[in-house]
């Protein structure tokens, strides 16, 4: 570990220097060997591999990028790059229209070198260490004139990875957990030894396999997962294939399976070694040693405010507000502080009515944090956050949650005098339920107290004095905003998303201050301010979740389809096991075309009417499929093939019936 970041220090500090120092032509060696020569920065740029991706537009190079495939994770305000495919198969006639100058690949992809070797720059980017990706993330800040945005990032990175260094340090090596990243679907599969991902395990201060074998992906045998016996497992995205696997004889009995500690990241961390190698160091090293991590004695940093920038509310009331930055448990939290000139009354959906408020926050602890926050419970929680940040308990007001503060909305409505803000945070990607369909599984009276970071906040502002009743009122009509915003946005249940749209989270809160100005004592759907009051919060919610998630009403459907948990790949490999490979890129293929991807997006909607009961005739729909069906194949289509399709939704499976039996029939792919 020691001789690991004396090699990052010295990649970042020299190779930026190195870089700036070099002007152009930019000669350097890339990934697979190739020389590399460029007179001058590239202008338009197809990137084929989401971790090269995310750097560009990490260091704020975006305006190059002109297309990208859908498996990358975009920020919000890039959401207008065109989508050339996925990163297994990208439709290369798609990567041609867009007439790059440089195009970033990977090895994996086929066909690309033979297509653009002699018409655009080809370039590899794909590191195998932590520090070779430091040292591509400064190569791309140089090509692109983004110096000082790839130092911000190293250094952010490189801060993240020392502080759990010197954390893991006070752990005696004996206590040092077995750590396997799990991989596969019909049989156990892990990374290579070569792997940069197995030294997130040992930066983590997990100990890794070693099974002498080389590569992205390799399998394991039982007698090596049994002489391993990993005592922690972890995988990415919401794929549990694997699950059902440990569950047989031989590879039940290891200690992970035992003690379920099985945990599961988001794979834009577990898969790449890009801009957030550290931060998820942090988080896996936080799930590995949760009581370690609690205890003062394995704190490295003070417990303290580090930065504070001002946000307006433009409210006579209001002193100052703004965002805080702070280091607690040695993670970085933010947090949306309101300072108000006067106390006043505040109605909170976590504390209950208050009174003597002077400060309204809204607390972010990141998810490294989040096991040891809730181990503490929510009152020794809300005492710690209160303490670190000099605030008094009896006049402070305060919300918690799990959505990034740095992806606040400010939402704003006004009629003539009166006006209303709404200060929003939310998340929905792991949390989101519908009410009066999903279950709840906390019963409290068997359950000791956990804090419960709140996953869409709203602090509520209005430039008038709002009675009691107009507070509790409030309420309700932001509830009912929130979940206007989310249905309209087509958020999913993460319980049971393939048939039911969210109405909210599991633990969304409202604060309503009471404001001060002209008194007012009706909020509902009527009056003006239950109006502006929706309003704001509708906005905000919607704003928030594109800031927290990307998420927005015109997304993919390769997003859309993701986000109900169907996995094209494995229908592809149900339906044509020996050709699932050309099945799947065919179907990319025609989704990709906008008169095919709105017909499923279309039978999306269409599928939730049908499953709540508002529609009953489908032959139609039926006909429709059909007809869309034999357009696709070309002539030949006789009728719509289901199978493998059964276990979703009856129309979803009509339409989506559609795609795969044009699919196959165009493709001379046959059926079963």
């Amino acid at each position: 570990m020691k001789n690991f970041l004396l090699l990052l220090v010295m990649m970042f500090f020299l190779l930026p220097a190195a870089l700036k120092a070099e002007s152009y032509p930019l000669s350097f060696v890339d990934s697979g060997n190739q020389q590399i020569t460029l007179n001058k920065p590239p202008q338009r740029v197809v990137s084929l591999v989401p971790s090269v991706t995310e750097i560009l537009l990490r260091i704020g190079a975006a305006e190059v990028v002109s297309g990208i495939t859908y498996h990358s994770q975009l920020p919000p305000e890039s959401g207008d790059k065109a989508v050339v495919g996925g990163f297994f198969r990208p439709d290369l006639e798609r990567v041609a229209s867009l007439k790059p100058d440089t195009i970033f690949y990977s090895s994996l992809q086929q066909g690309v070198v033979a297509r653009f070797g002699a018409t655009a720059t080809l370039i590899r980017l794909a590191p195998r260490s932590i520090a070779e990706s430091f040292a591509q993330i400064a190569l791309l800040g140089r090509m692109f004139h983004r110096e000082e945005q790839a130092e911000e990032v190293i250094a952010e990175e490189q801060r993240r990875l020392e502080l759990i260094a010197a954390k893991i340090r006070t752990i005696p090596q004996q206590d040092h957990l077995r750590v396997m990243r799990l991989m596969g679907r019909d049989q156990v599969m892990t990374p290579g030894d070569d792997s940069f991902q197995q030294e997130f395990i040992r930066a983590a201060g997990g100990i890794p396999p070693t099974f002498g074998k080389s590569g992205t992906i390799v399998p394991v045998e039982l007698s090596e997962w049994q002489a391993f016996n990993p005592q922690v497992l972890y995988g990415c995205g919401n794929d549990r294939t694997i699950m059902s696997l440990l569950e047989e004889p031989g590879w039940r009995e290891v200690e992970a399976v035992q003690n379920r500690r099985i945990y599961f990241f988001p794979c834009e961390l577990t898969c790449r070694a890009a801009t957030q190698s550290g931060y998820f160091v942090s988080w896996l090293a936080a799930r590995l040693y949760r009581q370690q991590f609690g205890e003062p004695a394995a704190f490295v940093l003070p417990q303290q405010v580090v930065a504070e920038k001002p946000l307006d509310l433009d409210l006579d009331y209001v002193r100052e507000a703004g965002v805080v930055e702070s280091d607690i448990k040695d993670f970085r939290n933010r947090t949306l502080v309101v300072r108000l000139k006067t106390p006043m009354a505040v109605l909170s959906t976590l504390e209950g009515p208050r009174s003597g408020i002077t400060t309204v926050l809204n607390h972010y602890f990141p998810p490294p944090s989040w096991g040891l926050g809730h181990n503490q419970g929510l009152e020794a929680l809300r005492r710690e956050t209160l303490e670190v940040l000099g605030l008094e308990k009896e006049k402070s007001a305060a919300l918690f949650t799990g959505a990034d503060i740095d992806n606040l909305a400010v939402a704003r409505e006004s009629f003539k005098a009166m006006e209303v803000t709404a200060l929003v945070t939310a998340g929905v990607s792991s949390n989101a339920v519908r009410m009066g369909h999903d279950s709840g599984a906390f019963y409290e009276p068997d359950q000791e107290e956990k804090s419960t970071p709140g996953t869409i906040n709203v602090l509520l502002f209005t430039n008038m004095e709002l009675s009691s009743r107009a507070m509790s009122r409030a309420l309700i009509t932001a509830t009912e905003a929130k979940a206007a915003a989310l249905q309209e946005l087509d958020i999913r249940s993460s319980y049971s998303p393939l048939v039911s749209q969210a109405t909210g989270t599991g633990t969304d809160n409202i604060i309503v201050v009471q404001g001060r100005g002209y008194p007012i004592d009706a909020s509902g759907g009527h009056t003006k301010m239950g109006e502006l009051i929706a309003r704001a919060v509708y906005k905000g919610v919607q704003e928030a979740i594109r800031r927290q998630n990307g998420l927005a009403a015109q997304r993919s459907i390769f997003q859309r389809l993701k986000e109900r948990r169907l996995d094209l790949q494995q229908l592809c490999r149900l339906r044509a096991p020996e050709q699932a490979g050309a099945l799947h890129q065919r179907v990319e293929r025609i989704l990709l075309e906008p008169r095919y991807s709105d017909f499923i997006k279309a039978t999306l909607a269409l599928s939730d009417q049908y499953e709540q009961g508002l529609l009953e005739e489908t032959s139609a729909f039926s006909s429709w499929a059909q007809s869309l069906a034999a357009e696709i194949a070309g002539g030949g289509f006789s009728v719509l093939d289901q199978r493998g399709l059964e276990q979703l939704p009856r129309m979803l499976g009509l339409g989506m019936a559609a795609i795969f039996t044009g699919a196959e029939l165009s493709a001379g792919i046959p059926g079963q």
